[in-house]
């Protein structure tokens, strides 16, 4: 008599579970009022203002000891400037182009898609030239993306410092 209670309550309990797992919606079925980071694009950043934004970067680096790769492209995803600080790793200088390029191609801040890698979203993962580490950030004037700056070498939380310093010179 025991035996069949629990295999009565076991089985309850699975049926009310498989129920609730089965009621849960979808995140990704939301359905947004408004475009995400519907940032539009404007013209190219210039050269001064993408040396102005490098210099700011290796500024606030230098101040902390840290050696970074940094790379400024324009708003559509072409280099326009990179500095690699001595000592800084040969591997970051890709590193730092790609989050600089995946920052302005798709208009968000690269920390964007490690943050959705980290709540399991996945989908992140078959995004063309994304790069879920952040780091890459786009570079706003007038309300409208003139470029993205990104840096690597550092744990991911030193090369956005970095790249703040440098989306501060353009933010003024």
């Amino acid at each position: 008599m025991t035996l069949r209670l629990r295999a009565v309550i076991l089985t309850g309990f699975l049926g009310f579970s498989g129920a609730a797992i089965a009621q849960q919606s979808n995140p990704l079925d939301v359905i947004p009022d408004k475009m995400p980071f519907n940032v539009p694009y404007g013209a190219p950043i210039s050269l001064s203002q993408a040396q102005s934004a490098i210099a700011a970067a290796v500024a606030e680096a230098e101040k902390h000891g840290w050696a970074l790769d940094i790379a400024v492209v324009d708003s559509g995803a072409n280099l326009i400037a990179f500095a690699r600080m001595d000592g800084a790793q040969l591997g970051s200088i890709a590193v730092a182009e790609h989050k600089a390029r995946a920052s302005a191609k798709y208009r968000r801040p690269t920390k964007a898609f490690e943050e959705a890698i980290q709540k399991g979203d996945t989908r992140v993962l078959s995004i063309d030239d994304a790069i879920a580490a952040r780091g890459g950030i786009p570079l706003i004037a007038d309300g409208k993306l003139i470029g993205a700056i990104g840096c690597s070498g550092g744990a991911g939380s030193q090369d956005e410092v970095a790249c703040n310093a440098g989306v501060a010179t353009i933010a003024k």
